[in-house]
């Protein structure tokens, strides 16, 4: 439940309360000293860092440090600098009508030091609440001096009748405005380099001028910086002298097992009500769609340094169930389980979060991307099934040698994408072979992954060449590779 604003309105009742200054650094640092103590963190829900990451983002808030998060495209980075604001006071008392957030006790700007001096102890005060204390400004090379910092404004002065010698003509930019705020700049090496060397004395020195007024805006600003790695040779560049007044760089990284992947694509996953009773899914399945990006993220047509997007994932799992839920849709069956065959509907979800290589772009990327699911069914087949031998036992004593005499006396089998549930099941239940498999070497899995698990088998065996896939449309053939030859003979 949100905390409601002081019942104080004037500098003089605030004064009474005892209220005491103090800059925004002090205010997240002594907040954090009170979360640590108190075994709490403001950084819930971001998964995989808590040993890495926010350990360092603590220590520089604690050092009251400017920070810039350095890492590659969806780790968390601006989620990081939102999470700050849970260490931020809950009301910020300013005098009503400041642009710039004045404290009523320390004014900085010309507006909040002449009210002040008119109205003394009657000086109207409102409050702000932490969530409007958060600025975010996406850096481009078409941001100006005047959207961060100011500029003159001459419609004002008109209409007020104003000289150009009076500081009421100024139209303040972003920085000021954030005074005693958190203000974010994404993707700061897209920032032109003179636009960078205008926050050179917002950093170090903590004012600004705007267009050669004599004045000191004093601001209290916490800046967080990101910055993709990719952008320092690609696009841009941080400029040095900026850099040095940065306090502290802090590396991200991506999830380092599967099992932190899944619960970051769980939390941020959006499903409509519809599909979370309608569609089942697995564990495994979720699995299979972290080994994609955990493939692609080690593939040679995939461009590393640009790096692959925990939304891919979440994109991919979206994906997944939605081709579930129209298959559901189509056959009429009601509530469906995620097959594997369903994650031909994860393509869309990858081509457009990869960046592919020379080599990827002569496969081309919706090739690339079905690479990659397989990819990751083999992971999966190795790390569940034994290991297929490249020369059969004369004897037919290999695990897989009763499946493959079963695929060289059948005409294979054909899994529709679309087959309502009854239909996929009893076609797999046919291949008596795959059950002997499954409660072999699978037994420890869970009922709902049984069909899966079948179908892996098979996209295994395909990977090792001891079967043919051939895709058709939603069709997808499974066969003995060499049997229709022998047949034709």
């Amino acid at each position: 439940m949100t905390q409601e604003a002081p019942q104080i309105h004037t500098l003089g009742a605030l004064k009474a309360s005892g209220y005491q200054p103090k800059s925004i650094q002090e205010e997240l640092r002594n907040n954090l000293m009170a979360h640590l103590k108190a075994g709490k963190t403001a950084f819930a829900g971001i998964w995989g860092y808590e040993q890495t990451v926010i350990p360092q983002v603590e220590r520089a808030i604690l050092a009251q440090h400017h920070i810039n998060l350095l890492g590659l495209r969806g780790q968390a980075k601006t989620r990081i600098a939102r999470s700050m604001v849970g260490l931020l006071d809950p009301w910020m008392p300013i005098i009503t009508g400041s642009e710039v957030n004045d404290d009523p006790m320390q004014p900085i700007s010309h507006f909040g030091i002449k009210t002040v001096a008119e109205l003394g102890d009657e000086t109207p005060i409102s409050w702000v609440p932490s969530a409007d204390r958060f600025y975010e400004k996406l850096a481009t090379p078409d941001v100006t001096v005047a959207d961060l910092i100011g500029d003159v404004d001459p419609i004002k002065a008109a209409s007020r009748k104003l000289t150009y010698a009076d500081p009421e003509i100024i139209h303040f930019g972003m920085v000021p405005r954030a005074h005693r705020c958190i203000f974010v700049i994404n993707e700061l090496p897209d920032l032109q380099a003179r636009i960078q060397v205008a926050l050179f004395n917002a950093l170090q020195e903590g004012d600004i001028q705007i267009r050669g007024f004599r004045m000191r805006l004093p601001i209290d600003i916490q800046f967080v910086f990101t910055a993709n790695p990719e952008d320092y040779t690609n696009r841009g560049s941080i400029v040095t002298p900026l850099k040095d007044r940065i306090g502290s760089q802090i590396l991200t990284h991506y999830p380092e097992t599967i099992e932190i992947a899944q619960k970051i694509t769980t939390q941020e996953v959006h499903l409509t009500p519809e599909q979370e009773q309608n569609v089942h899914v697995p564990e495994l399945a979720r699995q299979l769609v972290e080994e994609i990006s955990f493939a692609a993220r080690e593939s040679a047509y995939v461009d590393e340094k640009s790096g692959i997007s925990a939304r891919l994932s979440i994109s991919a799992l979206e994906n997944l169930i939605s081709g579930a839920e129209r298959r559901s849709l189509v056959t009429d069956s009601g509530p469906t389980t995620i097959r594997l065959s369903d994650f031909h509907s994860v393509v869309p979800a990858i081509t457009g979060k990869i960046e592919l290589l020379y080599e990827g772009e002569q496969e081309g990327a919706d090739r690339i991307a079905q690479l990659l699911i397989d990819e990751a069914v083999k992971r999966v087949f190795k790390e569940v099934f034994p290991k297929v031998d490249k020369v059969s036992a004369k004897d037919g004593s290999g695990p897989y040698d009763p499946l493959l005499l079963w695929f060289v006396d059948q005409e294979g089998v054909d899994i529709h994408q679309d087959a309502d549930d009854t239909t996929y099941h009893e076609l797999l239940d046919s291949i008596k072979p795959l059950d002997a498999l499954i409660d072999k070497y699978a037994s420890a899995y869970p009922e709902d992954a049984r069909y899966i698990l079948k179908e892996i088998v098979l996209w295994g065996l395909v990977s090792a060449k001891k079967l043919s896939r051939t895709q058709i449309g939603p069709n997808t053939s499974f066969q003995d590779p060499y049997g229709a030859y022998f047949k034709k003979i």
